[in-house]
């Protein structure tokens, strides 16, 4: 096999943190391994922040891995306090079961089936949390866990030092995931966790769990974590975050997103979030002076990954019309809007917030003013503007724009 997975890991700048690299080169070399990421179940879908460790799963595929995705129902039920200031919401267990059912759909689509040796397993610790006896835990895992030690990782370190309530049951949560890894080792003979870098002090403690029980190596590795370079964090846009369910957020606004990646970080996202072969890629954005050029490239196949082709090109076919000859794309968002509304006048102001392009009709003045909204392709410049009937085209609907990307098809019915 030799190492392909984890050369292409490095090359691609996945790799971050390795427990024994060079013992994993080693076994990857000689044979096929199965290793696991966990995913907390706290909505119906994932989102664009997730995107890296489904990438890295794909590509374990694509070298004759087998992955391992963790659903997590029973771990949700705590909450993960790695990188959050407070504790999460509490989930109701039935809503968990619905978001993993959802969550479980874009696995579906985003890995492959088609080989034996290679198609995901999907488990729930659900399974075996449910089970776990509390004093029984506490005497064969708990004993293997130190306080001083745990006091250590940043999940925990850095609540206590801003003095923020971390919960004994939060607190808690590094064991159980470490109790996850000693599971799938045991059950699944899986040897290799990964997971983002604010995972790392979780994926030890099950690395070394796993040697302490059962006396065999086990390894764990990281990935960097995303920084833009705005300094917003990936996945998070004025309109919420992007949700990779096509029905939370749809493929010409997933399109729309990579599309508006900042010029500094389009050449790190080729690498991070598409499949184009790397010696190829390096070719092509040292060839391509057009940043713009590039960043369609990345729209294109980040929504050919996970839309299909027919969703990618459609999407570029309308941002194509809308943006470039002015039209309004097949594909461009909809909403209906009443008719009698029209009729009778309706200002401005009012029809963008009512629409949900802005979050307040004070931002929607703001953007007026600043010369960012047009109706039908034109500037609105007074805020006290009417729209009705006169607005409407001959097939029905009004084009409403708030600046150069953001466009809406506003449906008279």
């Amino acid at each position: 096999m030799k190492n392909t997975f984890l050369s292409e890991m490095s090359s691609r700048g996945f790799l971050n943190q390795c427990t024994d690299i060079e013992g994993l080169k080693k076994i990857t070399e000689k044979k096929a391994i199965k290793a696991y990421i966990g995913f907390d179940s706290t909505a119906s879908s994932l989102h664009v922040g997730s995107l890296m460790q489904i990438m890295i799963l794909r590509l374990l595929q694509k070298h004759g891995h087998q992955p391992i995705v963790l659903l997590g129902g029973g771990t949700t039920l705590i909450g993960d306090p790695s990188g959050k200031d407070s504790t999460r919401k509490i989930l109701k267990h039935k809503d968990i079961k619905k978001n993993i059912i959802g969550i479980k759909k874009i696995f579906e689509k985003l890995l492959t089936s088609k080989n034996n040796k290679t198609k995901p397993i999907f488990v729930d610790n659900f399974s075996w949390l449910r089970k776990l006896k509390y004093i029984d835990f506490l005497r064969d895992v708990g004993k293997h866990f130190t306080i001083n030690k745990m006091l250590t990782f940043d999940s925990v370190k850095l609540r206590l030092e801003r003095e923020q309530s971390l919960s004994y049951m939060e607190f808690n949560y590094m064991i159980l995931q470490a109790y996850d890894f000693y599971e799938l080792f045991r059950k699944h003979d899986c040897i290799l966790q990964m997971g983002g870098s604010d995972q790392w002090g979780n994926i030890v403690n099950g690395v070394e769990l796993v040697r302490r029980i059962i006396q065999k190596d086990a390894y764990g590795l990281t990935t960097p974590l995303i920084t833009l370079s705005s300094g917003v964090k990936m996945g998070k846009t004025e309109k919420g975050a992007v949700w990779l369910d096509k029905k939370l957020f749809s493929p010409y606004d997933y399109w729309q997103f990579w599309r508006n990646t900042a010029d500094e970080d389009v050449k790190k996202f080729l690498k991070f979030f598409t499949e184009i072969e790397v010696n190829e890629l390096s070719n092509m954005i040292e060839k391509e002076k057009d940043i713009n050029k590039l960043k369609i490239l990345l729209a294109n196949e980040a929504t050919k990954i996970l839309h299909g082709s027919k969703a990618s090109k459609d999407s570029s076919e309308t941002a194509m019309e809308t943006f470039v000859q002015g039209g309004l794309g097949k594909n461009i968002p909809e909403k209906v809007f009443g008719k009698k509304i029209v009729l009778q006048g309706i200002n401005i102001i009012e029809f963008i917030f009512k629409n949900g392009l802005v979050q307040s009709k004070s931002e929607a003045r703001r953007i007026l003013k600043n010369n960012g909204i047009r109706l039908n392709d034109n500037i609105v410049s007074d805020e006290k503007k009417i729209v009705n009937i006169e607005d409407v085209s001959d097939k029905n609907y009004i084009k409403l724009s708030i600046g150069k990307k953001n466009h809406l098809k506003v449906k008279i019915t």
